[in-house]
């Protein structure tokens, strides 16, 4: 099928949503943009902006956008769900009636649905028990990808004929797309590492070192995999974009909205006032409680998220917290090397 007979759905008007409309539009390839606010529909549509998530950044003149969620959806044979997880579900309940068997649903939102503990493509499995599902994610900063810089991404499915269709709707010059069948790891990567992030933001605005920031970072690595593995993702996908490529990218870029909260927290910045002045969502913030709870119901070691929890909404002060990690137990390094109660 060539490029101008394939319609593809992106379900979500925010940057990445808008960036991976794009990156197919620019390829020929017909893409309808759902998203519910009518004058930001008719600003794609008519000026080729997306002026409150992409300013500045030209969106390509095939590009269309819709506040009709079924006209969107109905044929394409890809559905892309680029929408904050507080909403995930509403949306994809919208669709349920819509979606065939022969449709393929991607979801690119790195979050996890409180009330239940589900990732994603759980919800979509859940939703849409019908359709093929898969997970976008990497280290794809949106403005970055907007500025066709080079970048990576992961998709993951059981399904392959699915990963092999998004391989070939997103590939481009500038955006290379790899594969892999472990769905559940790549979501948890993609979704942990925004808690790091904020940690990261933190540490950075109060002028904390570059061995800091190394620590830090291996240690939240070690973090995220020992969390992962404990619900049953494979610990070598950490190595990839998902995990430690996606980690790097947010916990040493401003342009990172996780990040950007951390550094409006340690900058003496209320929560609420970080995460309003933000105007888009975070993810790492709901992230960090949902964590702990089940990481306190499993008896899973996360020294940085029970910190983390106790900064942003229990008020601790950093240096306190910071401290009582540093004087803790000392454990091994790589616990998949040697087991963390071997010393």
């Amino acid at each position: 099928m060539s490029a101008e007979q394939r319609k593809v759905a992106v379900l979500g008007g925010g940057s990445f949503g808008t960036v991976i409309a794009n990156i197919m539009a620019e390829k020929g390839i017909q893409v309808a943009q759902w998203m519910r606010n009518k004058d930001r529909a008719d600003e794609i549509n008519q000026q080729h902006t997306n002026s409150r998530y992409l300013p500045d950044y030209p969106l390509s003149p095939a590009l269309t956008a819709t506040t009709d969620i079924e006209s969107a959806v109905v044929g394409a044979e890809l559905v892309f769900v680029a929408i904050p997880s507080q909403s995930f579900r509403s949306v994809v309940h919208q669709i349920k009636h819509i979606v065939t068997e022969q449709q393929c649903v991607i979801s690119t939102t790195k979050g996890i649905e409180g009330e239940t503990f589900s990732l994603m493509s759980q919800i979509l499995k859940d939703e849409l028990p019908q359709a093929n599902v898969g997970v976008l994610s990497g280290p794809n900063l949106a403005k970055e990808v907007a500025q066709h810089q080079l970048t990576a991404t992961v998709i993951a499915s059981n399904h392959e004929p699915l990963r092999a269709a998004v391989q070939d709707a997103l590939q481009q010059s500038y955006f290379r797309v790899y594969a892999s069948s472990d769905t559940y790891g790549v979501e948890l990567g993609g979704t942990l590492k925004n808690i790091y992030a904020i940690a990261a933001g933190l540490s950075a605005a109060l002028g904390m070192g570059e061995n800091t920031k190394s620590m830090l970072l291996t240690r939240s690595l070690a973090e995220m995999s020992r969390f992962a593995v404990s619900m049953g993702a494979n610990p070598m996908t950490f190595l990839g974009l998902a995990g430690v490529g996606d980690l790097i990218v947010t916990c040493m870029s401003s342009l990172s909205r996780n990040y950007r909260v951390g550094f409006a927290l340690g900058s003496g910045i209320s929560l609420d006032e970080a995460v309003k002045s933000l105007g888009e969502v975070a993810e790492g913030v709901n992230t960090i409680r949902i964590i702990k709870e089940k990481a306190d119901e499993m008896d899973i070691y996360m020294p940085l998220v029970a910190g983390l929890y106790e900064i942003v909404f229990n008020g601790a002060h950093v240096k306190e917290v910071a401290k009582a990690l540093m004087t803790s137990e000392q454990s091994t390094d790589v616990e998949f090397v040697l087991p963390r109660t071997t010393v």
